[in-house]
């Protein structure tokens, strides 16, 4: 049965929530026979399935596609799709109809988009218009540039002031969650214990209402260095370049395709052609 906000509200400050990402069908099937609780269409598929540096060239369409890919995979998970670069920013009226976009077009639950008080306004219209917002501060990956660099965020007494009013501005504009990402654990704390929203980490330690981790990180599946705040529970990098380089060798010595991959025919058939 699908999870529903109420179902995930509920368990607030109880039963901690489980979240990864997913960009295709096979993927979010897998996660959701875990039995995981929530899958975001993140715009990090910038990186780990495009190729780009960052998240800014990200598209509505790229996330309408992957999105509706994760949506068929997904019959229990509650699906968030991201709202990727300039598809908001711009003004309240892109914000409405990007979303509305996103969320008619993909069958997801909940869109999410970055920034805290600046995008407040956004994230009011977004659900007075009738669709679910997760929030997301602290280390915004969109914002890239002006932070210079991917920095843990809040460290200073102003940096921590100015999170504790966006996640306070999210919330009272409807947010029924926030992302809180790349951020002192006792400031996460702080957040989850004042909010009434649910608080998901990533990098923000133990103590939020819920966890997600971008599932290339977790299954080593990259292949480069994994960030400090994502553990690897497999070397799915390491199986599956070991399992490339013995085809190729079984290709080049002939020893696949075997006899149980082929197909046979009669000999006489074969010699009524010759």
């Amino acid at each position: 049965m699908k999870k529903t906000i109420f179902d995930l509200l509920n368990r607030k400050g109880s039963s901690p929530i489980s979240m990864l990402t997913a960009y295709d069908y096979p993927t979010a099937r897998t996660i959701d026979q875990a039995g995981v609780d929530m899958i975001l269409v993140g715009d990090s598929l910038g990186n780990v399935l495009l190729g780009y540096d960052n998240t800014l060239a990200v598209t509505v369409e790229d996330m309408i596609h992957h999105g509706k890919a994760v949506c068929r995979g997904a019959q229990e998970a509650f699906v968030v799709v991201d709202m990727p670069f300039m598809s908001y920013q711009p003004s309240v009226e892109d914000a409405v109809r990007n979303a509305g976009r996103i969320l008619k077009e993909t069958g997801c639950q909940a869109v999410k988009l970055e920034g805290g008080a600046e995008y407040a306004d956004r994230v009011r219209a977004i659900v007075q218009a009738g669709i679910p917002v997760v929030g997301h501060i602290g280390l915004t990956p969109q914002s890239v540039n002006t932070m210079g660099g991917y920095k843990v965020q809040g460290k200073s007494l102003k940096d921590a002031r100015k999170i504790l009013e966006d996640a306070k501005a999210l919330e009272e504009a409807g947010a029924f969650a926030i992302t809180l990402e790349c951020m002192p654990e006792a400031l996460a704390q702080l957040i989850t214990e004042r909010a009434g929203v649910l608080t998901i980490g990533i990098g923000a330690g133990r103590y939020c209402d819920g966890q997600v981790l971008v599932y290339q990180d977790m299954l080593g599946y990259t292949g480069t260095k994994t960030v400090k705040f994502a553990k690897q529970y497999a070397d799915l990098h390491g199986i599956m370049l070991e399992a490339f380089k013995q085809y190729k060798t079984e290709c080049e010595n002939r020893s696949f395709p075997g006899d149980e991959h082929t197909f046979a025919i009669s000999e006489e058939i074969i010699e009524a052609l010759k």
